[in-house]
């Protein structure tokens, strides 16, 4: 359980399109008290999933080949084969448009527009967006992992407090940043949300089939098991 949490964690804390928008939110007026509500809606929804999960299970782990642990490992198979099928539709998408017409600055200009959108958004919306932009797939797949969690020992309370804490890990930091060094965090974080935007299909890619592969083989090693 504690290396499937981990990389799934990793997955969702380096997830593209969460960081981009956390950084445009961080950027906007205000931004360190929107960030600050982000978060916390973020956490309360991801603490919410794993809540209900071990309310459902007792917080005692399905014993193996029983119907809830297949169902757990079959639904991490389906999402790991959606996140291999994604990533690979990604990858094709990106290469016919690289074939197509060069891009245009169009880019800049709705960046610009989405900017001034941001910039003008309650802390109640902000709130709104930490659950809505979550990866949903993602998090679905640490789900059906913390049905293994075993609440009789302290290992499983750190496991899971250690996920939570890692898929959070790259907001909190830029949160911090801003917060202690607005200025640098700033230019930093203008640089971060440019590099993202040029590199997002890539990195898109990158996450989804990486973490499907290993929700693949590591859901047939278990239902093979």
């Amino acid at each position: 359980m504690v290396l499937d949490l981990v990389v799934i964690g990793l997955a969702i804390t380096v997830f593209p399109l969460s960081v981009t928008a956390f950084v445009l939110v961080l950027s906007t007026r205000g931004g360190v008290w929107k960030g600050l509500v982000f978060i916390l809606a973020w956490l309360a929804c991801f603490v919410a999933v794993i809540a209900a999960v071990l309310l459902t299970t007792g917080g005692k782990p399905p014993a193996p080949h029983s119907p809830p642990s297949t169902a757990s490992s079959a639904v991490k198979l389906a999402i790991g084969v959606g996140l291999v099928g994604y990533g690979w539709y990604r990858h094709r998408s990106r290469r016919r448009k690289r074939a197509g017409a060069a891009p245009s600055s169009g880019r800049h200009k709705s960046s610009g527009g989405l900017m001034a959108r941001l910039d003008r958004i309650s802390l109640w919306t902000a709130a709104g967006l930490g659950p809505l932009l979550q990866p949903w797939g993602l998090v679905a797949a640490g789900a059906a992992t913390v049905v293994s969690a075993d609440l009789s020992h302290t290992s499983s309370y750190l496991a899971l407090f250690g996920y939570v804490l890692l898929a959070t890990s790259s907001l909190l930091a830029m949160e911090i940043y801003m917060t202690f060094a607005p200025d640098s965090a700033g230019v930093r974080l203008d640089k971060l949300r440019v590099w993202i935007t040029t590199h997002q299909e890539q990195a898109l890619v990158t996450v989804a089939l990486v973490a499907g592969l290993f929700l693949v083989s590591r859901s047939i090693a278990q239902l093979t098991s």
